[in-house]
């Protein structure tokens, strides 16, 4: 008997070859589409055209099962308000990886197992390893495209549930077999925006719920250099929207107490920590002993970094860094690895010297 799975069908054609990865493997495919967010008014959505992408994909492929899962409702109490406070405490938050784990591997997975399936499937480029039982999340083959990061926190429930067929190809071989088999959808361009809203910019995405207010920028010595309303939207290291001359300036600290952004034009000497503090530890298996030497990512997209935990405290742990690293950023969220194995993850709190 064929072995059941759901598989995300999106716009992407990562989810396409996936599911024709599966089909190719005798699964019987249920095609499923996440419909989380939709803005009849900004001509930025494309929740439609994306689910219709996703219908096409389904019919060229021949999965007579196709199902539009509403999960909107949730995803505004889980995802859009969690970016709306945290953005509003000028923390940058990580949604994508929240989003995978409250929505993809979370209601989409419950979904799967209502509809008797033994496995959700993503797009997702990362790899699931079994020993003695315990599920292992991997990093993929190309760190330059590695999304383990993202799928940190996942739990042994959910890996145990989940399938990532892309783990071994290349970007370019999933664009090739895309082409092999003319997919509707093999030339569109992978998406760089938020997690299902692609295209909505950050900043027009905020000021729907976040008042603007004067604050003001200043140097690291206090004086005033300019006045702005969009605290909530820059990042730590950012040094664009600051109109302060032709000498770069980088911010270095948002400061809610005093309704400040701090600048410097010393990127070497402010940006740059060796230690960061971080909370709210999530293990994906069991804890290894301390100190450790392992690796490190502050943010998507970065090569590991070489660094080792001081300290374990409750549910704090602060990590040093065998490099400096640039604009550690709190809200942001830092995983921990084991040669190319997620053991950890956690929220940074701040950097420290």
């Amino acid at each position: 008997m064929k072995k059941r799975i759901l598989v995300g069908l999106s716009w992407w054609v990562d989810s396409a070859v996936t599911a024709h990865l599966l089909q190719q493997q005798w699964y019987d495919i249920v095609g499923g589409f996440m419909k989380n967010y939709t803005d009849e008014q900004n001509p930025n959505c494309h929740t439609r055209q994306d689910r219709d992408m996703a219908l096409k994909v389904a019919q060229h492929l021949g999965i007579s099962t196709f199902i539009i899962f509403d999960f909107r409702k949730e995803y505004h109490e889980k995802i859009i308000q969690y970016i709306y406070d945290w953005y509003e405490q000028w923390f940058t938050p990580n949604p994508d990886v929240l989003c995978n784990s409250e929505i993809k591997f979370k209601l989409f997975l419950e979904e799967a197992i209502t509809l008797w399936c033994d496995w959700v499937a993503t797009w997702h480029y990362a790899r699931i390893h079994q020993e003695n039982n315990i599920f292992q999340l991997l990093a993929w083959v190309d760190e330059t495209k590695d999304q383990s990061y993202f799928l940190s926190w996942l739990n042994q429930y959910q890996l145990s549930k989940s399938h990532f067929p892309l783990w071994e190809l290349t970007k370019e071989k999933v664009r090739e077999i895309a082409h092999d088999i003319k997919l509707p959808n093999a030339d569109r361009k992978d998406s760089q925006g938020l997690c299902f809203i692609w295209k909505v910019p950050i900043k027009d995405f905020l000021e729907e719920a976040l008042p603007k207010k004067a604050w003001n920028i200043v140097d690291t010595d206090g004086n005033i250099l300019w006045e702005h309303d969009w605290a909530h939207f820059v990042t730590i290291g950012q040094r664009t929207w600051l109109w302060l001359g032709w000498w770069p300036w980088y911010v270095i600290k948002k400061d809610t107490n005093s309704n400040t952004i701090t600048v410097s034009k010393q990127q070497e000497k402010d940006l740059m920590h060796s230690t960061l503090e971080a909370s709210k530890i999530h293990r994906i298996c069991k804890a290894p002993e301390i100190p450790l030497a392992c690796k490190a990512k502050i943010r998507y997209g970065q090569e590991m970094q070489d660094c080792k935990i001081i300290s374990i405290i409750d549910d704090t742990i602060l990590v040093e860094f065998n490099d400096p690293q640039r604009a550690i950023s709190p809200g942001q969220i830092l995983v921990l690895y084991s040669w190319d194995q997620v053991i950890w993850n956690a929220i940074i709190e701040k950097a420290r010297r």
